[in-house]
């Protein structure tokens, strides 16, 4: 799909808020994860658009624990100066040098293994 109608860009949305709020905690999944999930498997810039742009507090989504494919915190400015994303992860047990996620083959969760869609 090249170009979605309003209606398909909120629906993608939801998808991929539901898909994220399923991330446990001290897991991390990536945007093409998401994105191949929703059925989109081309729309990981998209997926990562909607995560920067996500209230985590008002969705209930936990945006910190989407991240790129090699684990690296590449929205981490969506979460301001301050390394919040990076906090965050690492409260759940994560450890990040240089804003990659260590050990992210064990961290990653594969929302296609992982859940029944």
């Amino acid at each position: 799909m090249s170009r979605m109608d309003k209606a398909e860009k909120q629906a993608f949305a939801e998808a991929v808020y539901t898909i994220a709020r399923l991330v446990p905690c001290g897991r991390a999944t990536s945007y093409g994860a998401i994105a191949k999930a929703t059925g989109y498997a081309n729309m990981p810039r998209m997926v990562g658009k909607i995560m920067s742009q996500c209230d985590s507090e008002a969705t209930g989504v936990p945006a910190h624990r989407v991240v790129n494919s090699q684990g690296i915190l590449s929205a981490r400015e969506a979460f301001g100066s301050n390394g919040e994303m990076q906090q965050l992860l690492e409260a759940e047990g994560h450890t990040i040098i240089n804003n990659k996620i260590q050990n992210w083959k064990t961290a990653f969760w594969n929302p296609l293994d992982e859940i029944q869609l």
